[in-house]
């Protein structure tokens, strides 16, 4: 067996291990390309010089990733819970009453056991505030 064949199998095998290890789908389709040259260069009897392997190699590698930005990458999923990770995302809507008064535009609300700081118009302690939306762990409230 020629150098370069088993060379294009082990670069191959070993591009779909790291896939494997830490998966992204990347080098998956670096393996494809690596794979596909190591079939042309096993089945063409001719001896192809390394700098040609080498370029098949990248142009695959390109065309293989654009196979996968183009048809592969935008069919992924949509989530039942887009709000999931997004906790002040997942709050949007809800009313609750103010534990502290918003004075200057800055106030706090308790919802389960968290306290949140909230922004918006000035309002009384106690008074009922919708949620209308969120930055990090800053909520803006409106009167409900």
């Amino acid at each position: 067996m020629r150098w370069d064949v088993f060379a294009w199998a082990a670069f191959a095998l070993l591009l779909f291990a790291a896939e494997a290890l830490a998966p992204g789908a990347f080098m998956l389709w670096l393996g494809f390309a690596a794979a596909a040259v190591f079939l042309v260069v096993l089945l063409v009897p001719v001896q192809i010089p390394v700098l040609a392997q080498a370029a098949a190699f990248v142009l695959l590698g390109f065309a293989s990733i654009q196979v996968y930005r183009k048809w592969f990458r935008g069919r992924e999923r949509e989530s039942d819970q887009p709000a999931l990770n997004r906790r002040s995302a997942a709050l949007v809507g809800r009313v609750v009453s103010l534990e502290r008064a918003i004075v200057d535009g800055r106030g706090r609300v308790q919802i389960a056991d968290a306290y949140w700081e909230v922004t918006g118009p000035e309002l009384p302690e106690g008074a009922a505030v919708r949620i209308v939306g969120g930055d990090a762990m800053t909520l803006q409230v409106e009167q409900a």
